[in-house]
């Protein structure tokens, strides 16, 4: 299936992406093939996932407007399920009538978007390396204007504490306790499939630029290393990775193969088409595809999260899903609709019992390398 080699996956990150294609105020984001993997997955009936997906796409064509609305006071955007609105924090109460006459809730938040995304920096920096195993990562939480660090279940300790004391001096931190499970990459031994190749790793393909592919950093051996198809044959050449603190990389391909706007559905769902890369709020429905585990959804949990791959290897700026994925998976994509979000970095657990995905945002690739999202 030639067509995954020639597909390749974007993703977009919190802010208004610059290469976002505006889907038109009557055009969903997201399609039908995919409400059948988001019932199988996320437990809902027909009825229940076409009302899920209409209130959540509105919901995500409006921050741009939003959060133009809120102007300086902006501290952040988050989706409430429960209220089926797109909720805009606010740290000036005076903005709130010209958020609300563009369709969205208002919170009070302690802080602006941008001082937030100081204090994550903030805690980074103070994080350093040297991570306990037992702190899986830690995000900023636009709803409290703090960060929270995520501890795996039952294995809080004095080393916790001393890493929560010490990056506390940025501001608010919060404990959570997480799955017992560590966070892990998802590459993967060569074995037979629809995947690409580098040595003996197995990754997916993510999505498609113009003149190539991008995919995970950690798949990477390194600049001018080789990529090679489903069939064997030679495909590409790494022309930039970054693993760890970002998890991104881009293949140039060669000639006789091609790029697409394509997101493989391995016949659980159509093949998608990509369109775009608005992207989907905390809280509002994902799904992913991957070599190995093929099509999944979940839930946006978290923005802006740092992961902790173990042995010093942070993962800054990642997104949190409730997606399932599993070795080979890694590289692949994430998808709203016909929306590119990321590439799947790595996360916990598998497709049988569960599990938490981490992806890298794909506008911030397209940005660092200068390259455009082949759409439809």
């Amino acid at each position: 299936m030639k067509i995954l080699i020639a597909t390749v996956l974007v993703a977009s990150s919190v802010a208004v992406p610059s290469q976002a294609v505006a889907a038109g105020p009557d055009q969903p984001l997201a399609v039908p093939s995919q409400a059948m993997a988001m019932q199988k997955d996320l437990g809902l009936t027909e009825q229940q996932v076409k009302d899920r997906l209409k209130v959540e796409s509105a919901a995500t064509k409006l921050v741009p407007t939003a959060q133009r609305a809120a102007g300086a006071a902006f501290g952040g955007v988050w989706y409430d399920s429960a209220k089926q609105k797109l909720v805009v924090g606010l740290t000036n109460p005076a903005t709130a009538a010209a958020v609300r006459a563009t369709g969205a809730d208002v919170a009070a938040v302690p802080i602006t978007a941008k001082q937030l995304d100081q204090r994550k920096a903030a805690v980074d920096k103070l994080a350093g390396k040297a991570v306990p195993a037992a702190v899986s990562g830690w995000s900023a939480d636009p709803r409290t204007g703090g960060v929270v660090v995520n501890v795996q279940a039952g294995k809080r300790s004095a080393a916790v504490d001393a890493f929560v004391a010490k990056v506390s001096k940025a501001g608010p931190v919060t404990v959570r306790e997480v799955a017992a499970q560590a966070p892990r990459t998802f590459a993967a031994g060569t074995v037979g499939g629809d995947p690409y190749y580098t040595g003996n790793v197995r990754c997916s393909i993510g999505f498609s630029v113009y003149g190539g592919f991008v995919s995970a950093g950690h798949c990477s051996p390194g600049v001018g290393a080789r990529t090679f198809g489903w069939d064997g044959s030679a495909q590409g050449v790494f022309r930039g990775s970054s693993f760890p603190g970002n998890d991104y990389s881009w293949v140039s391909i060669d000639s006789g193969w091609w790029t697409v706007p394509v997101v493989l559905g391995w016949g659980q769902v159509s093949d998608q088409l990509v369109r775009g890369s608005w992207v989907a709020p905390i809280g509002t429905s994902i799904c992913r595809s991957g070599s190995t585990s093929h099509w999944h959804c979940g839930q946006v949990l978290a923005m802006n999260e740092t992961v902790n791959y173990g042995n010093g290897q942070l993962f800054y700026g990642a997104t949190k899903t409730s997606v399932c994925a599993e070795p080979g998976d890694s590289g692949g994509s994430f998808i709203t609709g016909d929306q590119a979000q990321g590439v799947t970095s790595g996360g916990w657990g598998n497709c049988s019992s569960g599990g938490e995905t981490w992806f890298q945002p794909v506008n911030e690739i397209l940005s660092t390398y200068g390259l455009t999202l082949h759409t439809a």
